[in-house]
């Protein structure tokens, strides 16, 4: 993506000409002496807004010595250009490193620097304690950010760069008795940024702020993508690329008109070798540089796609013992492609899900008939995988969105209660002899209390609508739930992508125990 840098940068290291106080006229920002603790966030910025509040937060804190925050996420999720939003409100300077050398990485900074301080001339960093010095001297006369971007380039080329960095924020050091530096880390690499802070590492214990930068929520995804007047349209985009905000452009800068128009759109933005998204679903791994054995950890993500959500049955897919799917389902958790969701209802058991849409499409269609969609085939392609998409990838995604539903966006009356945790279960049945898959069970923490189940739920992304054997079915499980796990009975959740028959509705008329929830309210109801 090109980054858009005031006049006056030499590169894109630096983000603003310096002066305590200044006007930048082209964009009409006016800037005092001292960072206001709470930042109006720019209209250019969409959504976002708790991070924004957090930065802001942290920028502008009045508390006296220099700070360390971290900013991390995968990638393209949009941090640099809210980090360069929030450079450009405050007067900070913004560093972005590059993959190259130590050497190197100190001469682009010196030449950032310069630019920032309105020096004709580069500064020569001798060292990394050298750049560290200057740069926590910003802050002497206010509160400054200081943002270093791609930082794990930099651990990358120098290892001992945390440890310098700790020397540097010693609680007796200059920095931290004589300066206001608000220093920010950010970076992609989640492993490398999570171990800056982890057991006995240099910075443990010294940062204030550890932001982690995710998708947008469906909710958001559909407003970002303009979909939001088309539900069934928002939740098809959603269940093939995500809330990765960086996909709208890299799909043309817009979805699918219409539902008419949808085939066509995945046709051509998704499965077609000449756009940015044909590759992406793969890239995700590849460029984690704590993935030595990509294709161990693609054919995990493969097994996990294709419904094999159990250690046992991952295992099975991939012919390995259970004992050896430690170190690839952490990796994968690690980098946030995988999820581990734990059972509602039974300790130590647990699924595993794909967290990124675009890999479980990259996995079930665009890896396997890469040979047929390169030679132009990509509406038989993705004729012929109807049925996978349906049960693969619209099923379980419907799945996951009404979980997320009833924990961000359900109210108290519509569950019962307050949601604290919202995850599946699977509930042994004597009559059946086996057990039932629930898709949802809501649970409520209160103090001093075991956690209550509030409400129990089914989800359908079929393409008929919801009938009357769905309700008498949570019926049935509700009878089976554990006694010493319900309060007052909880409530009964039906879920449809396609809606509900009359039957089901006249049925559920005058029950207060029971909901109703399709795409309209999902996406605009509580």
């Amino acid at each position: 993506m090109d980054r858009q840098f005031p006049v006056g940068c030499r590169r894109a290291g630096c983000c603003l000409s310096n002066n305590d106080s200044w006007n930048y006229h082209n964009r009409g920002y006016h800037y005092s002496t001292e960072v206001t603790a709470m930042l109006r966030k720019p209209a250019r910025l969409f959504g976002r807004d708790a991070e924004w509040e957090e930065l802001a937060d942290f920028a502008g804190a009045p508390a006296n010595g220099a700070t360390l925050g971290l900013v991390y996420g995968r990638r393209r999720q949009g941090k640099t250009l809210m980090l360069e939003l929030l450079a450009q409100e405050t007067g900070g300077l913004l560093f972005a490193a590059t993959q190259q050398t130590e050497a190197q990485n100190l001469a682009d900074l010196g030449a950032a620097y310069a630019a920032y301080r309105g020096l004709r001339q580069p500064v020569s960093f001798g060292n990394w304690r050298e750049g560290l010095d200057e740069l926590l001297r910003l802050g002497e006369e206010r509160a400054t950010p200081v943002i270093v971007d791609e930082f794990p380039y930099l651990v990358a080329a120098t290892p001992a760069l945390p440890s310098y960095l700790q020397q540097a924020l010693s609680p007796t050091g200059y920095a931290k008795e004589r300066t206001r530096t608000r220093l920010i880390l950010c970076g992609s690499a989640l492993t490398t940024m999570a171990q800056l802070l982890g057991g006995g590492a240099p910075l443990r214990g010294r940062a204030v702020l550890d932001l982690i930068v995710r998708p947008f929520g469906f909710r958001d995804a559909a407003a970002f993508w303009g979909l939001t007047g088309d539900p069934e349209l928002a939740f098809r985009v959603h269940a093939l690329v995500g809330g990765t905000p960086a996909y709208l452009e890299m799909c043309g800068g817009a979805g699918p008109a219409d539902l008419d128009g949808f085939d066509r759109w995945v046709q051509r933005r998704l499965l077609n070798p000449a756009s940015a998204m044909f590759r992406e679903g793969g890239l995700l791994l590849r460029e984690e540089p704590s993935i030595s054995d990509p294709t161990s950890y693609a054919a995990t993500l493969s097994a996990i796609s294709a419904g094999n959500q159990r250690r046992s049955e991952i295992a099975a897919a991939l012919g390995r013992p259970v004992s050896a799917l430690a170190h690839l389902l952490n990796g994968l958790r690690s980098i946030g492609l995988v999820e581990q969701v734990d059972d509602a209802l039974r300790d130590k058991r647990s699924v595993f899900r794909i967290a990124e849409p675009i890999v479980r499409l990259h996995q079930l269609i665009t890896q396997r008939r890469e040979p047929e969609l390169v030679s132009g085939q990509a509406a038989r392609v993705w004729r012929s995988n109807a049925d996978t998409v349906a049960s693969k990838i619209y099923g379980p995604h419907f799945e996951d969105l009404a979980r997320e539903w009833c924990f961000l966006h359900a109210s108290s009356d519509t569950l019962g209660g307050m949601a604290s945790a919202v995850r599946p279960s699977e509930i042994p049945c004597r009559a059946h002899r086996g057990g039932h898959e629930l898709d949802i069970v809501v649970t409520e923490t209160n103090s001093f209390a075991a956690d209550r189940i509030i409400a129990i739920g089914e989800a359908k992304a079929t393409l008929t609508p919801m009938d009357v054997p769905q309700l008498q079915r949570l019926d049935h499980l509700r009878a089976l739930l554990p006694d010493a796990r319900i309060g007052t009975q909880p409530k009964l959740l039906l879920f449809a992508r396609s809606g509900f028959t009359g039957d089901l509705v006249e049925a559920a008329r005058g029950r207060a125990d029971v909901e109703l929830v399709d795409l309209n309210r999902m996406y605009s109801g509580d």
